[in-house]
């Protein structure tokens, strides 16, 4: 299984009146990760819209255990928790800086043409991202 990580300093924009990460900001911060673990495996999202492919979130789980502040670094941990050749579910991990999980999640999501919204296979479109996420996905 691959896992990436990439870290991100909470800015103060990105914090609420209690001086705590707005919870809404986790989701940025997934797209962040996923998109550091795609170009990982040595891919770019954007060369996939380029064949008038998108990737939807069709669906989006997370929980929140501490808080992040102002001025840390969160930790984001992604990897491919399953993968069946039409969806992709990611998992992810937002540590603090002492290493404790601030949040989980899952974010799964469909590859769709552009234009129609209508599904397709990642095995037939792009064989090499499929072969490098059954390689990476977890076991």
């Amino acid at each position: 299984m691959v896992i990436s990580q990439k870290e991100i300093e909470v800015r103060y924009a990105e914090t609420d009146q209690m001086g705590i990460v707005y919870h809404a900001n986790y989701l940025i911060w997934l797209e962040i990760g996923r998109a550091h673990f795609i170009q990982q495996l040595g891919f770019q999202y954007a060369d996939m819209e380029k064949r008038g492919i998108v990737s939807p979130v069709i669906d989006l789980q997370i929980s929140y255990k501490k808080p992040l502040r102002y001025g840390e670094i969160a930790t984001i941990k992604t990897w491919v928790e399953s993968y069946d050749g039409i969806r992709v579910v990611y998992g992810y991990e937002v540590l603090t800086p002492t290493n404790e999980i601030a949040a989980t999640a899952t974010s799964k999501h469909v590859c769709v043409t552009k234009e129609t919204f209508q599904p397709v296979l990642i095995r037939k479109y792009f064989p090499d991202w499929h072969e490098a996420y059954e390689r990476a996905k977890k076991r």
